[in-house]
């Protein structure tokens, strides 16, 4: 027997909408990949700089060693604070001897016979018990600094060289070195004349072999390289799951002729006089979510870049993903001192927010030059760096104006604007066109740099919070229009 047929919808019924649940798995991925990648970097660079220093901090014996030093008193000796190297024969998976060799060279500024030796605390400590010396308490070295902590005595030593307790030590005149290989306990240095002679004043360098720290350089490179090639692949699949969620709605609205980045800022008065003061801690949510997006666009871009130059084309998901971090990084800006334009808290979105009074719009070209992916980002945008420097910050033409240079064109207008809110409760509006078309300029700039544009940022100042429109096309015949056509539309 044949079911009944379902009744027919009610008009107007509209279907069920759409689930908008996130998926986790792409958020997992990201943070995980962030993550990876960060411990990738730090074992990157721990590991090269251990190579580096193989290679070019030892000296031609194989030792690392310290800059030579004056170390000056008018006691009888000059003694290290003690070094805690375990108790004595503990049992130690490795022989510390084995892990390094320690070397101590000493010379004495009067040209006489020096003594430098090494032995356990407590032997040195009874051989000086009634000795005036003197401990050293700090060193550095850079710049060099010593501080001693000064100990008393009414007794002359007998001469370091007649003891038999030194694990090593080196006597005589001219430059004296001794080598020693560690063993647990607490140990001493100890530097006098090698007659036992009150008033010690030598030039003293330090240093150790570690045989060892190459093998462990390069090891740290292979384990930062895999950290860094499974980071980068966990933020891919991330950042291409997170682009293709429905829920996150990346997609721009229609192409614009002739303005293919489009950044627009409504100025949403009236702003808080006082809000600007706090809004640095408000942001810190952003700012966190900011440093992995970002971490991510880096890799993201780098893996554009092999496809645009393979391909001629940017991949639409990493591309909408990238638009997305930079529109998430316009509005936390905005929001905050890059513009104070708004007092609104800005979405935790990287899809576009149209009723946000910030918004940034990239149009994807379909195919993108295979050849200038190669110099764009360097070579080419070479002229806008410099311009940035000054908008942005980060370059100083003189003494005078080495301020305004770190804060940059944008910083030091938007002080401007902050004060003039603290006291007037209106941001002065020409100040408000200048910033935001100086922020148009830049991020015009970072759309190329990127690779998510061919076209050459122009170096023109389009002032206000609209999008200026398109220029016209110039009317048949107009040869003086048409030569400048190029002009007006040239670059984004």
């Amino acid at each position: 027997m044949a079911s009944p047929p379902e009744p027919p919808a009610a008009v107007g019924t509209l279907p069920p909408p759409p689930s908008h649940r996130v998926p986790i798995w792409p958020v997992v991925a990201v943070v995980l990949g962030a993550l990876v990648l960060l411990v990738g970097l730090a074992l990157t660079a721990g590991g090269g700089a251990l190579v580096w220093a193989h290679a070019t901090q030892r000296d031609a014996d194989g030792f690392y060693t310290t800059p030579t030093e004056r170390l000056e008193t008018t006691t009888y000796a000059i003694t290290s604070d003690a070094v805690d190297l375990g108790r004595e024969g503990e049992d130690w998976p490795l022989d510390l001897g084995d892990l390094a060799t320690v070397r101590l060279s000493a010379r004495s500024t009067s040209d006489g016979a020096v003594f430098v030796g090494i032995g356990r605390e407590q032997d040195v400590e009874a051989y000086l018990a009634s000795v005036a010396h003197a401990e050293i308490a700090r060193l550095d070295f850079d710049p060099f600094r010593v501080e001693y902590d000064y100990r008393r005595g009414d007794q002359a030593p007998a001469a370091p060289t007649a003891q038999d307790f030194w694990a090593a030590s080196a006597s005589g005149e001219g430059r004296q070195t001794l080598d020693w290989e560690p063993s647990g306990g607490r140990w001493m240095a100890v530097v006098m004349n090698a007659d036992g002679a009150r008033s010690v004043s030598v030039d003293v360098a330090a240093g150790a072999e570690v045989p060892w720290l190459l093998g462990l350089g390069i090891g740290l490179l292979v384990a930062g390289a895999l950290g860094l090639l499974v980071g980068g692949v966990l933020l891919v699949v991330g950042v291409v799951g997170l682009a293709r969620a429905q829920h996150l709605d990346l997609g721009a609205p229609a192409p614009v002729e002739g303005r293919p980045v489009r950044l627009e800022g409504d100025l949403d008065e009236p702003l808080s006089r006082w809000l600007w003061l706090v809004k640095w801690i408000l942001l810190i949510p952003h700012l966190l979510v900011l440093l992995v997006l970002w971490l991510a666009f880096a890799v993201v871009t780098v893996v554009a870049f092999f496809a645009v130059l393979f391909t001629a084309s940017y991949p639409r998901a990493l591309f909408d993903f990238n638009v997305g971090v930079l529109r998430w990084t316009w509005r936390v800006t905005y929001y905050g001192y890059s513009a104070l334009g708004t007092d609104r808290y800005p979405p935790f979105t990287l899809g576009p927010a149209p009723d946000y009074p910030a918004r940034l719009e990239i149009d994807r070209p379909e195919r993108l030059s295979r050849g200038l992916v190669l110099v764009k980002w360097w070579l080419l945008a070479i002229p806008h760096y410099l311009v940035l420097a000054l908008i942005w910050g980060g370059a100083a033409a003189s003494s005078d104006v080495e301020l305004a240079a770190s804060v940059g064109l944008v910083g030091l207008l938007v002080l401007f604007a902050a004060v003039a809110l603290l006291f007037t409760g209106r941001y002065p509006r020409g100040m408000f066109d200048l910033v935001v078309g100086l922020n148009r300029w830049g991020y015009r700039v970072v759309a190329y740099v990127t690779l998510l544009r061919d076209d050459y940022p122009p170096f023109r100042l389009d002032q206000g919070g609209s999008e200026p429109a398109p220029p016209r096309p110039p009317p048949p015949g107009d040869d003086r229009g048409a030569a400048e056509e190029p002009v007006a539309t040239a670059g984004v």
